[in-house]
């Protein structure tokens, strides 16, 4: 199972705020306190994964949830991106769309996401989704990073969840 200790920082790339409130409220409902990092369309979340215009990199593990329809540079250009990317191309993306297109789908799952999930099927909620993501992160078994790659992390302190909670991914 995924090390306890290594921190997944979640990067949601969304440009309707909506969404992006409705995502962050199914995180507290389910008590999952790991660190969000909202990009507002593809172009920016690229700059975020890579560090640039200043800003250091996000950490990983990274955990990355991605609308396909975004100005600038739309969910399936980034995912192609990210998949190209010799430091990024084994990222854990998630699609979570509008779009029930079958080409979507086709090229979305041909750049290996975990998962493509239609917001319409979700409803208000994004509850489902959120826990699925939760659920995947705790059961799937990944490669130590340590074949000539960076280490992980470390955990950040701030992020640790309450006691109470079902704490992190």
């Amino acid at each position: 199972m995924s090390d306890p200790e290594r921190t997944v920082n979640i990067l949601l790339a969304e440009d309707d705020q909506i969404d992006q409130k409705a995502f962050l409220r199914a995180l507290d409902k389910l008590r999952i306190k790991n660190p969000v990092t909202i990009a507002r369309d593809g172009l920016e979340a690229w700059e975020i994964l890579k560090g640039l215009n200043g800003r250091p990199p996000l950490e990983r593990p990274n955990l990355l949830v991605l609308d396909i329809n975004m100005p600038r540079m739309n969910g399936l250009e980034l995912l192609e991106r990210i998949r190209e990317d010799a430091e990024l191309h084994d990222s854990i993306v998630f699609m979570l769309t509008t779009s029930n297109d079958e080409e979507d789908k086709i090229e979305a799952f041909h750049l290996n996401v975990a998962g493509y999930m239609l917001k319409s099927a979700i409803g208000q909620s994004f509850v489902k989704a959120v826990e699925l993501v939760d659920n995947y992160w705790r059961v799937v078994e990944f490669p130590d990073e340590t074949s000539g790659r960076a280490p992980a992390r470390p955990v950040r302190t701030a992020a640790v969840a309450s006691a109470d909670s079902r704490g992190m991914l």
